[in-house]
């Protein structure tokens, strides 16, 4: 029987198995074991592996094949969106309440009792974005946060990590206006994880994940625009 590799959380050297080693049955599951410390989850990212696991459980490590990613200049924008859009209804901003976007994303959602994102999540990645590695758009709607999206940034890849509305359309907004940054900022590629049909409708698509690791290898360690995630604050 095929089973995960084991990593020490004493282990400092914070080296993963190549992603290829993944099982295909549960897709992509590669590791178990290990921490969330910033050293580890940024040789992770890196690598195309990610962190997915529930309250009481050990941390698992995931890199899935095919791996779904959204190309920014390829986001798809419906006409009912658009719509949207075009009334002007919320305020976008980028790094002014990731916390609150975070805990947001963590509520449950309709039909999900639970939540992937448990406590040690959280303390993780609001450590990362104080290190300058995660980010997070807010939507606003008269001063109130109605949605929003965060995830990891490194070179020119963003790692959209999860979302969440609390008014129609919001996430979505948040995504277009997300996409329309990166392009500006020289980003050329999102990494959705695992394929939706909600990321379907938006322009994600499946590529295989050798070429995902491909793809990073290249982009991970080219410089995007200097200072990006600082240039949008909220209007007084």
């Amino acid at each position: 029987m095929i089973t995960p590799f084991l990593i020490n959380p004493k282990d400092t050297s914070y080296e993963f198995p190549d992603a290829a080693l993944a099982l295909e049955e549960p897709n992509g599951l590669l590791a178990v074991g290990g921490d969330l410390s910033p050293q580890r989850l940024l040789n992770a990212y890196r690598h195309g592996i990610f962190p997915w696991f529930n309250p009481g459980e050990p941390i698992l490590w995931w890199s899935p094949n095919p791996r779904a990613v959204l190309f920014p200049e390829k986001i798809n924008i419906s006409r009912s969106l658009r719509k949207t859009l075009n009334k002007n209804k919320f305020v976008l901003t980028t790094d002014q309440a990731f916390s609150d976007v975070m805990a947001a994303c963590q509520a449950p959602r309709a039909k999900q009792p639970g939540t992937w994102i448990t406590s040690d999540m959280r303390r993780a990645y609001n450590e990362m974005h104080r290190l300058g590695h995660a980010h997070s758009v807010e939507c606003w709607q008269n001063h109130k946060l109605v949605g929003g999206l965060y995830g990891m940034a490194l070179g020119r890849v963003f790692f959209g990590e999860s979302m969440f509305s609390r008014v129609n359309d919001a996430s979505k907004v948040a995504l277009v206006y997300l996409t329309g940054k990166l392009i500006d900022w020289g980003y050329r590629l999102i990494d959705c994880q695992v394929q939706s049909d909600h990321l379907i409708s938006l322009g994600a698509e499946d590529i295989p994940r050798e070429r995902f690791c491909a793809y990073l290898r290249r982009w991970c360690d080219q410089e995007a625009c200097a200072d990006a995630w600082n240039q949008s604050r909220f209007p007084e």
